[in-house]
């Protein structure tokens, strides 16, 4: 069996706004924007060729990139798009696109135009600029129209950019050379909506309400009427949501596992078992495979490597488990289900156009391809901000529900270099630490995710008047809506140095402590 599913397909049942990425980093913003305001949007590749779809888009947006349209190998739309007979909306390089189809006339401009830029709107009664004024945009390229494409008239025009707004003369087709998707573009989501809701008359019916019975009605189909699901659970919102959804789908035919590889947090398998058994009545069978885990690592220390290992692993003895249990009709277990994200499948592609991989994540890219399992993957079309409203519609508890995010891998991806037993000490123990002055600040739910990451590097240190060499933790604390971007939290200064002093004199192997201030991007969340 493959380790495919039968796909949601939400796009068959709710109007879909389709986004072809060309690798512009803020491509997934058109996507979470479009959502907020209940239109559902799907990202694809700018190389998807539309006879592959089985469904058709209610409009399409070619979103930004990093090339120039005239160069050799630069990407380009299937020209089917335009046969779809559907409006479609070019962004930056999308909008050179649409000229380049039309006409060429795309060049380097004078000077790169990045940053804030104020729109001038000259056209008040083009349906995308309906309320729609003078306001500042976000502009990010370099090259420009040097003319207007064939059919096309000027609706918008900034200093830099005088076609930095067109629109076909017959056609719902358009162009803008700045990003409405970003919060920096004051209306941009006035225009993105314009777009959707009145131009392609996308029905704003996207709701977690609505996902929560289309969806269960799908497990309920795949799985039929007495095929029972093994699940993997690791007490975060994700997996937690996932099995909640699971269980209201098929009742007791639905088993959790949760494997305790020994790479969790202080004390996390207590606390998972009580939550989930006692706390939402879920049956779940704990397997403690530190020992296996920990010796396929040993010795290991590039990062995707030990992803690799973990997710093959994780595998392994979910089948193992998987063939312990016997269903009352006699079958094999054929389902597992798994917490996979919308953010985690657009990372782990590395679409043929031009964007490309930046990391394996553990529940995308690290499976076996001769899995016997098929996957249900009831998340895999939401944000985590989406995951956490369905999770308070289910009745998960609070403090559940807004749990910060624990990477599949565990510890294993906050050790750089090698994981042993004495690195997962010192981990946890910092960590462990970070979180509780976290909690004991009354700041927890400002900040999304916050860890303690243990540095393959040691420092001189002087502890009651003698040196010492000893290693390094770097805290991290982020903040974001879609974790797609994130910005380092502000932390007050008394605060960093309360940890800090609490870290070195608590956790035996430290000397010292850092904090990091980077944003994503350039960085991601993990360290590794």
């Amino acid at each position: 069996m493959s380790a495919e599913e039968t796909p949601l397909e939400v796009s068959r049942i709710f109007d879909t706004i389709l986004v072809l990425d060309f690798g512009s980093q803020y491509s997934h913003l058109i996507t979470r924007r479009l959502r907020e305001f209940n239109v559902y949007s799907e990202m694809l590749p700018c190389t998807q060729k539309i006879k592959d779809l089985n469904w058709k888009p209610k409009g399409v947006i070619l979103s930004g990139g990093p090339y120039s349209v005239y160069d050799e190998g630069a990407p380009h739309v299937d020209q089917e798009v335009f046969n779809l007979g559907v409006p479609i909306l070019g962004i930056c390089y999308g909008m050179q696109e649409l000229a380049w189809i039309n006409g060429k006339g795309v060049a380097r401009g004078d000077k790169r135009e990045y940053g804030p830029a104020t729109l001038n709107v000259q056209d008040p009664e083009c349906k995308l600029f309906t309320n729609v004024d003078h306001s500042t945009v976000w502009m990010s390229h370099g090259d420009k129209l040097q003319s207007l494409p064939t059919g096309f008239k000027v609706v918008a025009s900034s200093d830099n950019s005088p076609y930095a707004g067109i629109a076909h003369e017959e056609k719902d087709i358009f162009g803008i050379q700045f990003h409405p998707e970003v919060t920096h573009t004051e209306q941009g989501k006035t225009l993105l909506k314009n777009f959707a809701v009145a131009i392609c008359q996308a029905n704003s019916n996207w709701s977690m309400e609505n996902f929560i019975d289309t969806e269960i009605n799908r497990i309920r189909k795949l799985v039929g009427p007495t095929a029972e699901v093994i699940g993997a659970v690791s007490g975060g919102v994700d997996s937690t949501v996932g099995a909640k959804i699971m269980k209201e789908a098929i009742g007791d035919r639905f088993h959790a596992i949760y494997v305790d590889n020994g790479l969790m947090r202080l004390n996390e398998t207590e606390k998972v078992y009580k939550t989930l058994t006692e706390g939402l009545g879920i049956n779940l069978t704990v397997v403690d495979a530190t020992d296996l885990f920990l010796g396929k690592l040993k010795g290991v220390t590039d990062p995707e490597k030990k992803r690799k290992i973990i997710g093959n692993n994780f595998i392994h003895v979910f089948e193992a488990e998987a063939a312990k249990i016997k269903p009352a009709d006699g079958q094999e277990i054929e389902y597992l289900l798994q917490g996979t994200l919308y953010p985690d499948v657009i990372e782990s592609i590395s679409f043929k156009g031009p964007s490309q991989t930046i990391k394996t994540h553990h529940n995308v890219g690290g499976l076996l391809e001769d899995m016997k399992l098929k996957l249900i993957e009831p998340l895999r079309e939401l944000f985590k901000d989406e995951v956490r409203h369905l999770g308070e519609l289910l009745g998960v508890p609070e403090d559940l529900v807004w749990r910060h995010p624990f990477p599949g891998p565990g510890l294993a991806i906050r050790i750089l270099g090698e994981v042993t037993r004495e690195q997962l000490r010192i981990a946890r123990e910092a960590d462990n630490i970070f979180i509780e002055e976290i909690v004991n600040a009354g700041i927890y739910r400002n900040i999304s995710q916050a860890f303690a990451a243990l540095l393959p590097v040691k420092s001189v240190g002087v502890m009651g008047d003698q040196r010492t060499y000893e290693q390094v933790i770097a805290l991290r604390a982020i903040e974001t809506v879609d974790f797609m971007t994130a910005d380092w939290y502000v932390f007050e200064a008394a605060f960093l140095k309360k940890v800090a002093s609490r870290i070195v004199n608590e956790v035996d192997g430290v000397a010292r402590v850092t904090y990091d201030i980077t944003s994503k991007p350039p960085a991601t969340v993990e360290w590794e």
